[in-house]
């Protein structure tokens, strides 16, 4: 008994037993297709169902011909554009509208039905919402070109989709409207995670609504902030539903031709380029990580950097002091 007793039972087999199908389908699914992708940028793989490949004389070939193509700097600016374009005003209306929804001051009958509602467009698939606005922008007959026309605003119809600014906006719009809720969502979560009692000091010091915005909010939100910046610039640089299924052949002049569209043409039409492809996507891995590692640079917390800078040198100087009395 006393044997049995002492006995120790480890359960961290079964963990192990239960991570192994995760393991699995990460290790085939995800691990491999990205090694693999790395790999062939270096190759001349290219052609429908080809398999077998050489490596290029000079190995970042694939890359200098993506970085000197004029297509693939198209795609980029466009990118940005595209990005900027939807990320601006959907942060600005999603900090306005969960400030209203967390005011106590302003409180707002059916919060509920209104977030179901801003947070409803991102629940729709791409595809979906790029065939809804491609029907209500179609030309020759389109709702947008039949409510124009019949209110005399135009004479005849009007491609929009040919219009490279309307191109872009309608892109643009797409984008904010899917992602506003969702963006709203995620600062009220981070807002309500606040601490009351420092709204409770602001308020005896005689804050108004803005300064308690401003100084209070913005500055406990710096975490949730770094998180929505970096999820979007990711989402953003990798958009390709929307722009791809929207606008045929990118728009005039490849005006909403995106990087993820680019790379789609170098992989699945043409001659099948397999390896530019993959260089293409390496490129912009490379981008989204330097730019990520910027953005959390820029938003870091400097206080909680100089606490810890302090820790360090108060650290090393008490480690100085043993060892002078040891000696």
């Amino acid at each position: 008994m006393k044997k049995r007793r002492n006995k120790k039972i480890s359960y961290a087999k079964y963990g192990y037993i239960f991570s192994i199908p995760f393991v699995v389908t990460f290790a085939l699914f995800t691990l491999y297709p990205i090694i693999y992708t790395i790999i062939i940028g270096f190759t001349d793989l290219k052609g429908l169902g080809a398999v077998s490949f050489n490596f290029l004389d000079d190995p970042f070939q694939n890359y200098k011909t993506i970085l000197e193509s004029q297509s693939f700097k198209t795609a980029l600016g466009n990118t940005f554009r595209l990005w900027l374009w939807n990320f601006l005003p959907q942060i600005l209306l999603a900090l306005f509208l969960a400030a209203i929804f967390t005011s106590k001051r302003h409180k707002i009958k059916g919060q509920g039905f209104f977030k179901v509602v801003f947070y409803m467009p991102n629940i729709i698939t791409a595809a979906t919402v790029a065939l809804l606005f491609g029907s209500l922008f179609g030309y020759p007959m389109g709702p947008i070109n039949d409510l124009l026309v019949s209110l005399g605003i135009l004479d005849k119809p009007y491609f929009f989709m040919q219009d490279k600014s309307v191109a872009r906006g309608v892109v643009s719009f797409i984008q904010f409207w899917m992602w506003y809720g969702n963006t709203m969502i995620i600062l009220i979560s981070g807002i309500l995670g606040i601490n009351p009692d420092i709204y409770e000091a602001a308020d005896i010091d005689g804050a108004s609504g803005w300064q308690k915005f401003l100084y209070v909010t913005l500055p406990n939100l710096r975490t949730i902030l770094v998180y929505t910046l970096v999820t979007s610039l990711i989402g953003g640089l990798q958009m390709f539903d929307i722009p791809q299924l929207l606008v045929a052949k990118s728009g005039p002049d490849n005006a909403t031709l995106t990087t993820s569209c680019f790379i789609y043409n170098q992989a699945f039409s043409g001659s099948y380029m397999y390896n530019r492809a993959s260089a293409a996507s390496m490129i912009m891995f490379v981008i989204i990580a330097i730019l990520s590692v910027i953005v959390f640079y820029l938003l870091r917390d400097r206080s909680e950097v100089a606490e810890r800078k302090q820790m360090k040198k108060a650290k090393k100087e008490m480690k100085q002091k043993a060892k002078k009395v040891g000696v």
